[in-house]
């Protein structure tokens, strides 16, 4: 029986849905709205003596993975400027496959603001994929001499 989104993620914790043809677990859902602008491992150096990853590193990966669209739109140089929100959902561990997607909010004069929401791929064996982290950073395009300078419009 195939259950909606909202059923697996009440029932499991999670959103995944049972592949009748291959047997197997595969994400469900996964945002359509946003694209894919990172996806990493982390190492045993980015995790602390319980093996759940830095908080702060985490918070770099966001903040790269935040800035690609931005980039792209703005066509140069661009410099994080504020970070609006920043939630740890779920814990992040060793073995985690995280996969970063970002959609852009509003694009300014000068800035662009982006949500970034992270989902943890987890247990191989038993794959699952949960939502770890939700973060909206703005980003703003600079100069050369690394002032403010206009975005333009396309």
């Amino acid at each position: 029986m195939q259950q909606s989104s909202s059923q697996a993620a009440s029932a499991h914790g999670t959103v995944e849905e049972k592949n009748k043809a291959t047997d197997s677990i595969a994400p469900l859902q996964l945002p359509g709205d946003r694209q894919l602008v990172l996806r990493v491992m982390p190492m045993p150096a980015d995790a602390n003596g319980n093996g759940d990853i830095f908080g702060g590193w985490i918070m770099a990966q966001v903040d790269l993975a935040g800035a690609v669209l931005p980039a792209r739109i703005a066509k140069g140089r661009i410099a994080t400027v504020a970070v609006n929100q920043f939630v740890f959902k779920q814990p992040v561990s060793m073995g985690d496959l995280l996969s970063f997607y970002a959609k852009v909010e509003r694009i300014g004069t000068t800035s662009i603001t982006v949500n970034v929401e992270v989902y943890a791929e987890r247990d191989p064996s038993n794959l699952h994929v949960v939502k770890v982290t939700e973060a909206n950073l703005t980003y703003v395009a600079i100069d050369t001499q690394g002032k403010p300078r206009p975005i333009l419009k396309v």
